[in-house]
Order: C-alpha cells, then structure tokens, then sequence
C-alpha cells in the first residue's frame, strides 16, 4: 500500500510538473514556431498592470499587442496597476510607452535669449570726431601755405588764383590736384559765406584787388539760404533771405532793372523771391527819399529834425544818408547810360 501511495504520489507530481513546463515550449519546438505566433503568445503572457510599460519590439515585422498599442497613444488600453510592483512598472508620463521614448532622445530646452545673448557681445560705437577732415590732401597744404585765405574764415579768391598758385609753386602741386582741391574749396559753406557778404577778392598776399560782381554775391546768397533751409527743424529764412538781397542790391549800385538782369535766373522760387526784394527795396527807397526832401525843407539839423518828427537820431541819421546815396548813385547810373550816346550825337 506504500508502495502504491508513492506511485500515485510520483504520477501527481510528475503531472504537475508537466502542467506546469507545458506553456513553455522546448527549444525545438520554439524554432520551429512562426514569429507572429511567438508574440502573440508572449503577450497574452503579459499581466495586465504592465502593459503600459511594456517597450515596442525590437525584432522587425514583430505587431505590438492590441493592448500595447492602445497603451502608446495613451488611449482607453491603459489600465490601472492591480498591485505595488504594477505601479512601479507604470511610466509617469501619462500619454504613454511612446512619450517615454521620445522624451529619452529629445535635446534639452535652451532657455529664450540665452543664443543671443551668447552670439555677439553689444559692439563699443567709435567716438565721432569733433571736426569731419578735409576731403582733399591738397587743401592741408594750402591752409598751411596760405592761413588766410584757407584757413578757418577764408577770403574770397581772386580770377586767375589758379594760375598764380601753379607759378608760385611749380613742384608742389600737381595740375589735377589743385585743380580739384580749389573747386571743392570754392563750393564749401564757409567759402560761399565770405562771398555773401560782398568782401572783395584777394591775391596770393591777402591784399583786396577787384569788387566781387553782384551776381557772384546773389547766387552765394541764395545757395547759403538753401543749404540752411535743408537742416532739421530750420525755421522760414525767406523773410531773412530777401532783407540780405536788398542790402546786395543797395551795395551794388545798380538800378532794380539792371541789377535783376544781372542775378535773375532759372529757378522760379528765387527769381520769386526777387522780385519780392526789389519790390521791399522801392517802398523803402520811397520813404527815404520823402523823409530826405522833409529834411531838407526843414533847414534843420538832424538832431533837431529827429525831435520835430519824434525820429531817433541814429535811424534819422541813416535815412538820410542812404536817401543821399541812392540819389548819387543813380545819378551817376544816368550819367553812364548817356555817356555813350554824346559822341553819337
């Protein structure tokens, strides 16, 4: 009877034993089974807990589980973990096995403004000169030759200054050199200021030796006025502009006729300005010689003639002395237009 209990014993065991190796298949029989029936067998093997954190498959053609793949898109395939050691094995990412993988391969995040910042430092900007230089070598040497007619006030040059600088120094300058240097020079703001003002032309030696023509001082004036009409934020010169043309016209000497037919030219807003001069200028011709034939009237001196009226006597003074002028003046543009018509005659 022993002996028949350890048989039945050993058969129970040997059962169980064979219950349990069944699912496990020998290495002959797992070569000879198909891939796909492989997988699908491991996964059913898979507990439910762990089918989140269940990595893709390496081998190619191998199909993830239908539980797997619901898992990866974070789907409703995700289950619970039913135990501790099922919680452990679930990811934190909660999209899913897939997030895992990408997030492990992903570069870190650079911090915005962190690139530019590492780029290129802010470049130091280079102090701007209190004084542009002279775009011409050759106006140095002349500044330094000639202090006073190139120096920081220049005087107007006169005709043939050209040549007189080639005579004096016949190995320092090069023909097309000065040539340039002295048209940059004569185009200069300050160069065109001096000639505004109606200053006569000077010589190598700075000695005055012919008037500048009234024309020559018109064009300055209106090129001048032009250049400080340009600047930002310049206010109406118009107003200031013809006063100086009446002070050009006055010094010149000439008639209104002649003086226009000498100045006038292409540009209609000068030639308009112009004529708003001449005109200011006939008013106040008008009222000085008026002023002048009351003075004369008077007998008085000018200092009484100033208290009879309620003049100043400096404004009183200046009236009648250009009154005086402008009668010399055109006098002796009368006598100049008859002049040639005597020996005609």
């Amino acid at each position: 009877m022993m002996a028949g209990l350890s048989l039945c014993e050993n058969r129970s065991v040997m059962t169980e034993s064979v219950s349990e190796t069944a699912g496990v298949p020998s290495l002959a029989d797992a070569a000879s089974v198909p891939p796909q029936a492989a997988a699908s067998d491991a996964a059913s093997e898979v507990p439910t807990g762990a089918v989140a954190a269940q990595a893709p498959s390496d081998e190619p053609g191998a199909p993830a589980g239908r539980g797997a793949r619901r898992g990866r898109r974070g789907g409703r395939g995700r289950s619970r973990p039913e135990s501790a050691e099922g919680a452990a094995a679930q990811p934190a990412n909660p999209r899913g096995g897939r997030e895992v993988t990408r997030e492990a391969g992903r570069r870190p995040q650079r911090q915005p403004g962190a690139g530019r910042a590492e780029r290129a430092p802010a470049a130091a900007q280079p102090p701007k000169p209190a004084r542009p230089p002279r775009s011409h070598p050759v106006l140095d040497q002349l500044a330094t030759l000639y202090p006073a007619l190139f120096g920081e006030q220049p005087l107007p040059l006169k005709r043939g200054i050209f040549q007189d600088l080639q005579d004096a120094h016949p190995e320092v300058f090069e023909r097309e050199a000065l040539k340039a240097a002295l048209a940059l020079h004569t185009r200069s703001s300050r160069y065109l200021t001096a000639v505004a003002a109606g200053q006569q032309r000077h010589d190598l030696q700075g000695q005055p030796v012919e008037a500048m023509a009234p024309e020559h001082v018109h064009h300055a004036l209106l090129e001048v006025f032009r250049r400080r009409q340009q600047r930002p934020g310049a206010e109406d010169l118009r107003p200031k502009l013809r006063r100086r043309i009446v002070q050009a016209f006055e010094a010149s000497g000439l008639s209104a006729e002649a003086y226009a037919a000498r100045v006038i030219g292409r540009d209609e807003a000068a030639n308009a300005v112009l004529d708003e001069a001449l005109a200011e200028a006939a008013e106040a011709a008008a009222r000085d010689e008026a002023r002048l034939r009351a003075f004369e009237a008077s007998g008085q001196t000018v200092q009484a003639f100033a208290d009879m009226y309620g003049f100043d006597p400096r404004d009183a003074a200046r009236t009648v002395e250009r009154a005086q002028r402008r009668r010399q003046q055109a006098a002796a543009a009368a006598a100049a237009v008859a002049a040639p018509e005597a020996p005609a005659a």
